[in-house]
């Protein structure tokens, strides 16, 4: 059978290069002009290819670059990809055999890879940096917020007075390790796959290492049959992407419910509040709602990049590359919006003793520290204790009297449990179960008593600047990595 057919097949072409064509201007092309600098730096300081045929290439490079309207380029299927474009420019310029050199010793697999990894890094990068700028918001926000009264829910109900600072804690300490592991997870953006090649590496003899720092990796990845088939620096990446979105959603959800009319310890400022077009009392804080569905949509755009890696073969493949490596960086462009939008809208926000005071009185939450005391200054039991707080809370609740207030009940409580009248005193009940009380006796290690978080505060601090300081010096190492590469470019275009 005789195949008249030519390549590429107008629909495969509108359906799969084209759009793949644009990906690359819009994504790859500066990577890619990158890389064929620095993989000629090193192939003419091997002497795999003679001083002057390289200066031949570095001209024609910068020609390439600096006539190319890359905007203006249109996928036209006279070249299989951007590679190819590339290469044919190269051809026009040198010839077919002088340009093919830039191509010794390596190939699409290997850049492809380096392109991709080089791109996560900067968005990768730029997400450190907004998260750490988030925490260390947050700290400022706890610091300020030490002693600020809440009320602590579980399971949707009113359980025990905290403070908003403790509250940030628990926030900052999660946030802090979603920092940690999405680090961990760009060390892996540090290995260069360059000098792989298809599969095996090569008969020349390249030096990866040289390569690797010119592009400001830290050091080539090691296996060569890894560098273009593992893909666990995308899964592990977005993964660990994907942890700081669904934590906060969790706050974002605290958010709403905090701020919702029947609550109402959290208020909202006028700047990031919207108002009904009908109901002239609604004071609609949207910024939650819009923070908690791009939270929503980043966790799903992360789930999208790990299900499409999912049964793939270990191997060199479409299905980790182009299109797939644009769908991800969806995920850094909402996830980005959530964090700026918490770090104005987080520290912006305020407590209301007002609601605190009555949400804590309607429900009695600091009942347990009344329990605490009996046990201390009664000699009870903490399940005798337990017995009489719970009375003492049923009778006044029963009554909608604040707790303080409800000294007479307790004693009546006391006497049923006990036989006798209690030791303490109306003045030292009041005292027992006021919030202040409550929070100042929580001591211990982790507690919302000032001491403990003022030490938790600063270990934060410490760590958020650790973090930082570690982010510091990868963008130094890139910033001369690429001044490296410049100076040894411009030195190659210059030697004659």
């Amino acid at each position: 059978m005789t195949d008249t057919s030519t390549f590429p097949d107008p629909v495969y072409r509108d359906t799969v290069l084209a759009p793949l064509f644009e990906g690359v201007k819009t994504h790859y092309a500066a990577y890619m002009a990158v890389i064929n600098r620095a993989h000629l730096v090193m192939l003419v300081e091997t002497g795999i290819l003679e001083q002057e045929t390289g200066t031949e290439i570095a001209a024609a490079l910068s020609a390439i670059a600096a006539e190319t309207d890359l905007e203006g380029l249109t996928y036209t299927g006279a070249h299989e990809d951007y590679f190819f474009y590339v290469e044919d420019q190269l051809k026009q310029r040198l010839g077919p055999d002088l340009a093919g050199g830039l191509h010794t010793a390596r190939s699409r697999n290997d850049m492809d890879h380096t392109v991709f990894k080089m791109a996560l890094r900067g968005r990768t990068d730029a997400m450190l940096r907004a998260l750490l700028t988030l925490a260390e918001a947050l700290i400022a926000k706890a610091r300020a917020e030490r002693d600020t009264p809440i009320v602590a829910y579980t399971h949707g109900q009113p359980a025990q007075p905290s403070t908003f600072g403790h509250y940030l804690g628990a926030v900052i300490e999660v946030l802090l390790s979603d920092i940690s592991r999405l680090a961990q997870a760009r060390a892996a953006l540090d290995l260069c796959p360059m000098g792989a090649a298809a599969i095996t590496t090569s008969g020349f003899p390249i030096d990866r290492s040289r390569v690797a720092d010119l592009l400001g990796f830290t050091a080539p990845k090691q296996n060569s049959y890894g560098c273009i088939a593992s893909v666990d620096y995308i899964t592990g990446l977005y993964s660990a992407l994907k942890l700081p979105f669904l934590h906060l959603g969790r706050v974002v959800q605290d958010m709403g419910f905090w701020s919702a009319f029947e609550v109402g310890q959290l208020y909202v400022p006028n700047a990031l509040v919207q108002i009904s077009s009908i109901m002239p009392q609604k004071r609609n804080p949207v910024p939650i709602e819009h923070l908690r569905h791009l939270s929503s949509v980043t966790v799903g755009r992360c789930d999208t990049m790990l299900a499409t890696m999912h049964n793939t073969p270990f191997t060199d493949m479409n299905d980790s590359e182009g299109e797939v490596q644009s769908a991800g960086y969806g995920a850094f462009e909402t996830g980005g919006r959530v964090v700026a939008l918490m770090t104005a809208l987080l520290p912006a926000c305020s407590i209301r003793a007002d609601r605190v005071r009555a949400n804590a009185d309607a429900a009695c939450v600091t009942i347990t520290e009344l329990a605490d005391t009996l046990v201390r200054r009664e000699n009870l039991s903490f399940r005798q204790a337990h017995e009489i707080a719970a009375a003492t809370a049923q009778a006044v609740i029963a009554r909608t009297a604040p707790l303080a207030r409800g000294y007479d009940a307790f004693v009546t409580a006391f006497k049923a449990q006990t036989s006798r009248p209690p030791a303490l005193t109306p003045e030292a009940f009041a005292q027992a179960v006021s919030i202040e009380t409550f929070i100042r006796r929580r001591t211990v290690f982790g507690g919302p008593a000032p001491d403990a978080l003022d030490a938790a505060l600063d270990g934060y601090a410490a760590t958020a600047g650790d973090l930082r300081r570690a982010q510091d010096i990868s963008d130094t190492r890139l910033a001369r990595a690429g001044a490296t590469l410049t100076d040894a470019f411009q030195t190659l275009t210059e030697l004659s």
